[in-house]
C-alpha cells in the first residue's frame, strides 16, 4: 500500500509540504485531512496540536511574518480550504545553515496541500483570491507576551510576494527588521 500522505521537502530542513490522499467519485471528494500517527511519521517527531485557527481574508491581505518565542513557540500545520494563498516560512534558528532563508508554498482549496511550519520559523501568508479561508493547527496556544513579528518586505529576507501594496494590519506595517532581530531560537 502506498503511503497515505504525499510529502515534499523544500530547500530548508524542517518545513514540509504534505498532501493527504483523497478519494473522489461522482458525489465529490473525501480526504482525511490529518491523522496523528501519519503526521508524526512524516515529520519524524511527536507533536501535539492544542489550538485550531481559521481566517477569512479578501484578495491581497498579507498576515505575517509572525512567530512566538521559546517558552511558547508554535509549530503550525497550515492549509487553504477555499481560495489560494502564498505561504512563507522564514528560518529563525541561529545554528541552522539556512538561517534567514525562506521557503514558500502555494496553498489552494483545489490542490489541498498542507504546509508544516515547525517552531523556530516566522510564518506569513498572502491571499491571492477574495474570501480565502486559511486554517491552521498550532502546537501551542496564542500568547501575546511571546508573540513577535518581522517586516513582511524586509530587504534582507528578499521574499518575493508578487505584490507591492498588500493590505496589512498596523502591527505588521511596523514590524521590526531582520537586521535588528536577535533570534532566541538555537
Amino acid at each position: 500500500m502506498s503511503h497515505p500522505l504525499e510529502i515534499q521537502a523544500g530547500g530548508i530542513l524542517g518545513p514540509l509540504m504534505i498532501r493527504p490522499r483523497q478519494f473522489g467519485d461522482d458525489r465529490g471528494v473525501f480526504a482525511e485531512t490529518w491523522r496523528q500517527e501519519q503526521f508524526e511519521e512524516a515529520i519524524g517527531q511527536s507533536v501535539v496540536f492544542v489550538q485550531d485557527n481559521e481566517s477569512v481574508s479578501g484578495l491581497g491581505v498579507l498576515r505575517g511574518l509572525h512567530f512566538q518565542v521559546p517558552g511558547r513557540a508554535q509549530g503550525k500545520l497550515v492549509r487553504v480550504v477555499r481560495g489560494s494563498a502564498l505561504d512563507v516560512a522564514v528560518d529563525l534558528r541561529k545554528s541552522s545553515p539556512t538561517y534567514g532563508q525562506h521557503q514558500t508554498a502555494m496553498l489552494t482549496g483545489e490542490n489541498r496541500w498542507q504546509f508544516w511550519v515547525p517552531p523556530g520559523f516566522a510564518h506569513g501568508f498572502l491571499t491571492l483570491e477574495p474570501d480565502t479561508v486559511f486554517c491552521y493547527k498550532c502546537t501551542d496556544t496564542y500568547s501575546p507576551e511571546h508573540e513577535r513579528s518581522l517586516r513582511w518586505n524586509d530587504p534582507t529576507l528578499r521574499i518575493d510576494w508578487g505584490m507591492e501594496q498588500p493590505l496589512l494590519s498596523p502591527k505588521d506595517k511596523q514590524a521590526p527588521l531582520f537586521a535588528d532581530f536577535d533570534s532566541p531560537f538555537e
